[in-house]
């Protein structure tokens, strides 16, 4: 590989990694909450408004666009937010997320049918074109998930004691509506910026699979941090490298990819256990 395909995959490679460091990190929160698929739910209400802006005539990379999506993002987050209690209910929260998922495809369907351009939206909000991000888009990703990991690194102790140990939250007084809405607005922010950048399959990838291998192999939140930001790292090299040798569509060959490390990971637990 020379240097000038160094060059044309290297924004892509910073995005992949500015992916990893929070998506990881938001993972464990999201597993140990036990709504695997609040990611999903959340990044396809952001496909949602980004369809709405599309199908009125915005520009898919404009800044109208992505507050529209926004938009559409944070009230899915205040809805999980206030449906979420520590106490069981009749109906679990997960249900909620699925439905809201469902309904969320289907109105993207319903909007693009009769869109002369609608499949190609469809591919592009499900895989993404992380391939083609520039240096701005990097630059402007980093900015604000930085500033959304202060937020977090400030507030951690209250954010860890809600997914963790709800029941111990509740003792404490904290009020579990008020920082669930902080958490998935915050939340919204990342998922909005990462789905415009690289698409619902591979942000729920980037979410959920370094933070399942990380829970395989250690106990502690530092090591699952750890080895998270290690598989992120290795499936966005990996990842990238295929798709450029082999000429795959780049989101696909990486989602791909961390399914491999996943299965990969879980064999090694169940030869070693």
């Amino acid at each position: 590989m020379n240097w000038q395909v160094v060059q044309f995959l290297l924004p892509a490679f910073c995005i992949c990694l500015i992916l990893t460091g929070i998506h990881v990190y938001l993972g464990i929160h999201v597993l140990s909450r036990g709504v695997i698929f609040v990611d999903l739910a959340l990044a396809q209400i952001a496909a949602l408004g980004a369809t709405v802006a599309f199908l009125i005539g915005l520009p898919h990379e404009g800044g109208v666009t992505y507050f529209v999506s926004l938009a559409f993002t944070l009230i899915g987050a205040a809805l999980f937010a206030a449906t979420r209690n520590v106490e069981k209910r009749r109906i679990p929260q997960e249900a909620i997320i699925g439905v809201t998922y469902a309904i969320s495809s289907a109105a993207i369907i319903i909007l693009t049918d009769k869109s002369s351009h609608g499949a190609e939206h469809i591919k592009d909000m499900l895989v993404g074109n992380i391939l083609w991000v520039s240096w701005q888009d990097v630059l402007t990703t980093l900015c604000l998930y930085s500033v959304i990991s202060v937020f977090h690194y400030k507030y951690r102790k209250q954010f860890f004691l809600l997914s963790l140990e709800p029941e111990k939250a509740k003792t404490q007084k904290l009020s579990l509506k008020f920082w669930d809405l902080l958490f998935y607005s915050s939340f919204g922010f990342v998922i909005t910026s990462s789905v415009k950048v690289a698409g619902v399959l591979l942000v729920f990838s980037y979410l959920v699979v370094p933070s399942i291998i990380g829970m395989l192999f250690s106990t502690t939140i530092k090591g699952r941090l750890g080895i998270g930001w290690s598989v992120g790292f290795l499936a966005s090299v990996f990842g990238l490298t295929a798709s450029y040798i082999f000429d795959l569509p780049t989101g696909a060959c990486l989602v791909v990819l961390f399914g491999i490390l996943l299965l990969f990971a879980g064999a090694i637990r169940w030869l070693t256990s």
